[in-house]
């Protein structure tokens, strides 16, 4: 049922891709259901002049695959709209997002869109971040167990993504860590203390990029307007 949400989720908030859109292509599991709905409104020729800005090597060969035309971010100033998922979103629509491992290029895609569009099943919703999903926070591999040292002074507990027995490498070639918080009370607080430490590359808070949330569940699609 899940995956039937996410899609519908989708299809409702790639409605909003209008023509010559510089469209962010987000990562995950919800963004496949967007980038094929996308891409049927281009075959039936509802859709033209768009590019796609993609946020991972995954989501580059996907739409590839199914034929919308990419582009380089490093020819765009801002970005229209961006279609991306999230692992838990709270009331004010603040995130953690990261599980698939592409936060660091997101967020670089969220920061500089008009729109930023967020798609997931109502299972993602949370009275506070982090009660439900770890954070993900990108370390170099230089200084990964400093980042472990310094996270768990802060009172979380700090796990390497591993797949085989093996690190788990970003697109940038860097360590995740799967970070469990527990319920975060000051997410903004949090997220200065993770930036002004050497080391960590980025972590998983969005906080204040939400422009619009898709959540669809059992009574159908809801849209929620942000900041």
């Amino acid at each position: 049922m899940s995956a039937e949400f996410k899609k519908a989720a989708a299809v409702a908030a790639v409605q909003l891709v209008q023509n010559g859109m510089v469209v962010g292509l987000g990562h995950g599991s919800t963004v496949q259901f967007a980038l094929e709905a996308l891409a049927a409104r281009l075959r039936a020729g509802e859709l033209s002049g768009i590019t796609g800005i993609p946020c991972s090597n995954h989501t580059q060969a996907e739409a590839t695959r199914l034929g919308i035309p990419l582009g380089n971010i490093e020819d765009h100033v801002s970005i229209d709209l961006t279609l991306d998922g999230a692992d838990e979103v709270d009331p004010e629509l603040n995130l953690i997002k990261g599980g698939g491992g592409a936060l660091l290029r997101e967020k670089i895609v969220a920061q500089i869109s008009q729109r930023e569009v967020i798609m997931v099943d109502e299972s993602k919703l949370s009275d506070a971040l982090g009660r439900n999903f770890m954070l993900p926070i990108e370390v170099l591999p230089f200084a990964v167990r400093q980042a472990q040292d310094f996270i768990t002074s802060l009172g979380a507990a700090p796990h390497l993504r591993q797949r085989d027995g093996q690190p788990v490498l970003s697109d940038q070639g860097n360590y995740l860590l799967d970070c469990a918080f527990g319920a975060i009370q000051d997410p903004y607080a949090l997220a200065r203390q993770l930036e002004g430490r050497a080391g960590i590359v980025e972590h998983g808070l969005f906080l204040g990029l939400t422009t619009d949330l898709f959540v669809a569940g059992a009574a159908g699609v809801r849209h929620q307007r942000g900041g």
